[in-house]
C-alpha cells in the first residue's frame, strides 16, 4: 500500500505501529505534511516512493507475524500491529533504523517506543535512508 501500511493476501490492511513514512498518494494528510515541512508535494511522494520500495522489498510475497499492542484498529478500520518475518526481522523497527520513516507514537500504542525513538535517531545520525539527502 505505501511505506507503512501493508495489505496481507487477504485484502486486510495492517499499519505499522509506532513509524509514518512520507505520503506517496494524494491525500489530504500529503498536502498537511507540505505545509508543515515547507517540502513541495512532489518532493514528499518522491520520499514516500523509496520508504515505499524499502518496504515492499522487506516484506512483499512474504510470511509475516503480528503482534498487536494496546488497540487492535485504528479509526480507519487498519490492523494496528508491529509485524515480523519468519526470519525474525522486527519490521516497524527495520524501517526506522534503515532511515525510512519518521516517528509517530500515539498512545496507547507505546510498547517499543524508546527502541524506535534509538533507531531513529542512530538512522538521522547516520544519514541513512531518506535522511541521506
Amino acid at each position: 500500500m505505501d511505506g507503512d501500511t501493508l495489505v496481507l493476501e487477504g485484502g486486510e490492511r495492517v499499519r505499522l505501529i509506532g513509524m509514518d513514512t512520507p505520503e506517496l498518494h494524494e491525500s489530504q494528510k500529503l498536502y498537511r505534511d507540505s505545509q508543515r515541512s515547507h517540502q513541495d508535494v512532489h518532493t514528499i511522494q518522491k520520499l514516500g516512493r523509496r520508504a515505499y520500495e524499502f518496504t515492499k522489498n522487506l516484506v512483499e510475497g512474504k510470511r509475516v507475524s503480528l503482534e498487536f499492542d494496546a488497540e487492535k484498529h485504528d479509526r480507519y478500520g487498519r490492523l494496528l500491529a508491529y509485524v515480523y518475518l519468519k526470519d525474525g526481522t522486527f519490521v516497524n523497527a527495520e524501517i526506522v533504523k534503515q532511515g525510512f520513516a519518521n516517528l509517530m507514537t500515539i498512545p496507547p500504542n507505546v510498547k517499543y517506543a524508546d527502541l524506535f525513538l534509538r533507531l531513529y535517531r542512530e538512522a538521522r545520525d547516520d544519514k541513512r535512508g531518506l535522511w541521506g539527502g
